[in-house]
């Protein structure tokens, strides 16, 4: 029998989760977990989320419990995948600051990943040591589980990138070949990320534009019908644009009804089609798709108590896998002087 997979995916835990999320990396993790073909571990990272939310812990602590809620409600299945606290793995610590000592300050101030996130949040001069070094955590979050396969956007290429010179930098110095290069998972060019509510390029927690995966049915309408359109569209029978349009953005990632949407796009760019109508259309399509993810997600939120045992078994099983790769690595560095 071949040797499965394994999978290294996770969210910061910042607020609920979103039909970004859920576009972007959660359908695919699902799919992923029902094929059997991998370990998956899937990590709330609360200590990354620390690292710009220091003087917030209890934003932290609320939204870890936010977090799992919607990880159960889409489909992870804990029989399935783990599903661990960052913070309750405490070789992570260690394994970040063996492999500090293999990267320099000029390599991590190359990382472009790091350099947009660093100019999206306006730290200036103030950048937080811990977020600056964030793709060294990251680096131990997926080498610790020797994953090498890790499901994230594009422009978490960067990031993954400087993991594998880690590795590759870890495993050459110590002449042992202990840690597993990563690659990344993506989904499907130009589905890995949906625009906000508001057209801005991406939903975002912190932009309020986006749609949760618990937001009741009254406030997904209400949403929905204040969309971005085409502003240029003023009266039904004027021809309307669907390039850039986030209504038809949304049906074409959600509508299951391909020829229909196709109909709708004919008729609005010839005129007589008003944003309204294709608004309600959107919000049946997104009714029909939210409303079990929503009922599953207040199912498990009436035993909260069942759900932080799921994390709780979650992360001891994690720690075992952990405890052991940090031994190998202390082995090889030769610092494990007591045996």
């Amino acid at each position: 029998m071949s040797k499965k997979h394994v999978i290294l995916t996770g969210d910061r835990p910042t607020g609920k989760l979103h039909i970004g999320h859920y576009v972007g990396s959660l359908k695919n993790r699902v799919a992923l977990q029902n094929t059997g073909d991998y370990d998956t571990y899937i990590m709330i990272a609360d200590m990354q989320a620390l690292t710009d939310n220091a003087r917030d812990p209890e934003k932290i602590r609320h939204s870890l419990l936010q977090v799992a809620l919607d990880y159960l409600a889409v489909g992870i299945d804990p029989a399935k995948s783990t599903i661990l606290v960052q913070s309750q793995i405490p070789a992570l610590n260690e394994l970040t600051m063996a492999y500090l000592n293999l990267v320099s300050v000029s390599r991590l101030n190359r990382n472009p990943t790091v350099k947009t996130e660093i100019k999206q949040k306006a730290f200036g001069e103030s950048v937080p040591a811990g977020f600056f070094i964030y793709p060294v955590s990251q680096a131990a979050d997926i080498t610790a589980f020797k994953a090498d396969t890790v499901p994230v956007g594009e422009d978490q290429e960067p990031m993954l990138e400087q993991t594998r010179e880690i590795v590759r930098s870890f495993n050459n110095i110590y002449q042992q070949e202990i840690l597993v290069e990563p690659e990344g998972y993506f989904p499907p060019k130009g589905q890995g990320r949906i625009p906000g509510l508001d057209g801005n390029a991406k939903m975002s927690k912190s932009l309020d534009n986006a749609i949760y995966l618990g937001d009741s049915a009254d406030t997904i309408q209400k949403k929905v019908m204040s969309m971005y359109t085409d502003p240029e569209h003023v009266h039904i029978e004027d021809p309307g644009h669907i390039e850039g349009n986030t209504v038809f953005t949304y049906l074409d990632i959600f509508a299951e009804d391909r020829d229909h949407v196709e109909e709708l796009k004919a008729q609005y760019q010839h005129g007589g089609l008003g944003d309204v109508k294709i608004k309600r259309y959107l919000n049946e399509v997104l009714q029909a798709k939210l409303q079990p993810i929503r009922e599953r997600r207040e199912a498990f939120a009436a035993d909260e108590g069942a759900v932080y045992d799921i994390l709780k078994q979650g992360s001891e099983k994690a720690n075992q896998v952990a405890a052991q790769t940090l031994h190998e690595v202390r082995h090889a560095i030769g610092i494990d002087y007591f045996g």
